[in-house]
């Protein structure tokens, strides 16, 4: 009985099982060879660096290398040993990444650790290819800086618990001689400021335990896309020796000195990996509430605006008809005045207005209603703020305003930024105790999401820029 169908040769079997094959790639990474050149985004002297270290003669090409770390952070891969499994099993990511064998682990650890300041010159790079990206989407929000620091915690020995039990232990059997020890408190001077195998590995206080970490800078725009990574390592504090402080009784208080002091140098550093970019409002948090911070963001960077909280300690009532916040009150009753908005003409430094709380609009302007008027005026009292007589009281945006609160919201943009890279890119999960192979990692996850923007931005789907996910649905 003769087949009445078309007979196949073994040419179009090859075929079919080839298109099947490449239908059934998994979306991102066809996403990612279709619109990401990689080869373009690394850096020359990386190229030169890496090559004339493995010689003509190479096995792995250093494409190779940078597109298996997209993948690691891009699926949450937590251990090199977990990757190079899957790398071995999935053919697809294989021929992605170019490899023909498998690396084992030791080749992307020294990876890591000799070329870690090579990732950070491609992620400075990234930077400068975003940046008009960013301004695209939202030439407003790109404008913000937004600045804020972190701690990755290593696998050293101090961060054993048994290690911090020892020392309680022995604060106690102090305190049995000395009613008036606290324990508790006492632990804490007997801490070391630094790892005994990692002295870039600092005793730190953050989310309200003691660990030993690498000191992180994190300084990201208003669309939450970083622009800036500072690892603070033996090079960055041999360059910047101004951000070594020395430890107090207050862990609370040695966290806010480490915040505002590192401000300065990653700030300087920043401006000259990008000295095109302009950034006119910077948003920190209360840490940086200090009369000489104002005037370093103001005067030695151009900042325009400083969306910063007063600090409560920093902070004294003020004298005459104004709170602590720099806000106009009442003399009779210390009801904050209405703020109108800026005023001011051509030849005029810039103020703020802010008429009495009880000034209602009438027509085209405005009647006084208080019952006791403080001022012979129909319009009610009247009173001007000048921000450049005093940027603390006055950072270019009045303070307890509804642009105020809107404004500062996005602070809460680099927090999430930081809690991304240790959650979703398992910068957390990373078990070596090397201060390079952290700061290499750091880098990587900084990388990939700029990736993320180059393949919104190549899609014609700016909108998805947070999120890869998106773009595959």
């Amino acid at each position: 009985m003769r087949n009445s169908g078309v007979q196949m040769s073994l040419f179009d079997t090859y075929n079919a099982v080839s298109e099947s094959m490449e239908q059934k790639k998994p979306e991102l990474i066809s996403l990612l060879d279709e619109h990401i050149d990689f080869d373009s985004l690394i850096p020359a002297k990386f190229k030169w660096a890496f090559y004339r270290r493995m010689g003509r003669s190479h096995v792995y090409q250093l494409e190779s290398f940078i597109r298996a770390f997209v993948i690691q952070k891009l699926f949450g891969i937590p251990t090199d040993a977990l990757l190079i499994l899957i790398l071995k099993c999935c053919c697809e990511l294989r021929e992605f990444c170019g490899f023909d064998k498998c690396p084992d682990a030791s080749q992307f650890s020294r990876f890591r650790q000799r070329d870690c300041d090579y990732l950070e010159d491609m992620f400075k790079h990234l930077v400068e290819l975003t940046e008009p990206i960013c301004r695209e989407i939202d030439e407003k929000k790109a404008d913000y800086l937004i600045y804020d620091t972190t701690g990755i915690e290593l696998p050293v020995a101090e961060n054993n618990p048994k290690f911090m039990n020892t020392k309680l232990k022995q604060a106690k059997r102090l305190a049995k001689g000395n009613p008036d020890y606290n324990p508790y408190i006492g632990v804490y001077s007997m801490l070391p400021d630094a790892s005994e195998t990692n002295p870039d590995a600092r005793q730190q206080y953050i989310n309200g335990h003691f660990c030993y970490a690498a000191k992180v800078g994190i300084l990201v725009n208003g669309l939450g896309v970083p622009r800036h990574i500072a690892f603070f390592d033996y090079t960055f504090r041999k360059r910047h020796p101004e951000v070594s402080s020395h430890k107090s009784d207050d862990p609370d208080h040695d966290k806010e000195i480490a915040d505002s002091v590192s401000l300065k140098p990653v700030l300087t550093d920043f401006f000259k990996a990008h000295p095109s970019f302009s950034h006119r409002t910077f948003l920190g948090d209360s840490a940086f509430d200090s009369y000489d911070i104002y005037a370093l963001l103001k005067n030695d960077f151009g900042f325009q605006r400083a969306c910063i909280p007063l600090n409560e300690r920093n902070s004294k009532s003020s004298s005459g008809c104004f709170d602590a916040s720099g806000t106009p009150v009442c003399p009779v009753d210390g009801t904050p005045f209405t703020y109108l908005g800026k005023s001011g003409g051509k030849n005029r430094s810039l103020r703020f207005k802010w008429v009495c709380h009880k000034s209602e609009r009438s027509g085209t302007g405005r009647t006084c209603t208080c019952e006791h008027p403080c001022t012979d005026s129909s319009y009610g009292k009247c009173v001007y703020t000048y921000p450049d007589k005093n940027f603390r009281l006055y950072p270019g945006v009045p303070r307890n305003t509804e642009h105020w609160d809107n404004l500062y919201r996005h602070r809460v943009l680099v927090e999430r930024n930081i809690q991304l890279m240790k959650d979703a890119f398992v910068l957390d999960s990373r078990k070596s105790f090397r201060s390079a192979s952290a700061k290499a990692d750091l880098f990587l996850v900084g990388i990939v999401q700029l990736i993320g923007i180059l393949l919104a931005d190549a899609m014609h789907k700016p909108q998805y820029y947070k999120s890869l996910r998106k773009l595959i649905s």
